[in-house]
């Protein structure tokens, strides 16, 4: 029998992440890429085992992989966002906050996507219409919460908002203290848990995340769950507008909306 599209998506992450797992705290070969990003040989190698399982069972899909970029012919209007391993840095620094992110991009949006958290072995999935948590062979449906009232925040560079918008500026805004508390993974690992209802929502200033390998496969885990998910001025993310909040409801959205335009009210 055929797997599906989305079966394929948690077989292909975990694929990835049984490599991040069996090589954590080996040492790595570094490459460096813009400033200082690098990749490892972990990535590569996640990324190899990953494109194996998609290319086995869907040889004419276009790939896009972080690390190998565009493999695949064109033409059936399906594309799959691999990043191997979100959290490069913090990986070689032995530090286990890390995701697998693997999504399938058609023409109306990200359909299926799979994050594997590869030290849990939990891996957040959705067929497109639910998202579930999968661990230990067990399905549960996800279901976001902002009852903690922690806000994942990107602070890594480059900052390409900052005259109108800065993550660091709205940590110190007196609304933010008395409604939030902030935290910082440093990985897309925590937009899926925004979708668990373990943060009550994730913002970041980085551009046109639709078809990121990095954000497509959170935010369609988001989407799926019920979150409110747009871009840093409230506009839908298929716009190509700038940022991205996420999050669990309606009142949490609106008021990191609030707290985002005092920024940009003070700047213009």
């Amino acid at each position: 029998m055929p797997i599906t599209d989305h079966a394929l998506a948690i077989a292909a992450a975990e694929a990835g992440a049984a490599v991040v797992r069996a090589r954590y705290g080996s040492s790595l070969t570094r490459f460096m890429k813009i400033g200082n990003d690098f990749a490892t040989t972990v990535d590569i190698d996640a990324e190899k085992a990953i494109l194996d399982v998609l290319r086995g069972a869907r040889p004419h899909d276009v790939v896009m992989g972080e690390e190998s970029g565009r493999t695949g012919t064109d033409g059936n209007g399906r594309t799959w966002l691999v990043d191997p391993l979100c959290g490069t840095v913090n990986y070689a620094a032995r530090t286990t906050l890390v995701s697998v992110n693997v999504a399938l991009h058609t023409g109306t949006g990200s359909a299926v996507a799979a994050s594997a958290d590869p030290f849990s072995g939990e891996v957040f999935w959705t067929d497109g219409s639910a998202a579930y948590l999968r661990c230990a062979g067990t399905d549960e449906r996800l279901v976001p919460s902002a009852e903690s009232k922690l806000v994942d925040v990107n602070l890594d560079p480059p900052f390409p908002s900052r005259d109108v918008f800065l993550a660091a500026r709205m940590l110190a805004d007196d609304d933010f203290i008395d409604q939030f508390h902030p935290r910082v993974v440093s990985t897309s690992l925590a937009v899926a848990w925004v979708a668990a209802g373990r943060r009550a929502a994730y913002v970041t200033d980085r551009r046109d995340l639709s078809r990121s390998v990095h954000f497509a496969a959170g935010i369609a885990l988001c989407q799926a769950a019920g979150c409110v998910v747009t871009g840093l001025d409230g506009e839908p993310l298929h716009t190509g507008g700038n940022g991205l909040i996420v999050a669990a409801d309606e009142r949490t959205h609106a008021a990191l909306l609030t707290l985002v335009r005092r920024q940009r009210t003070a700047t213009t």
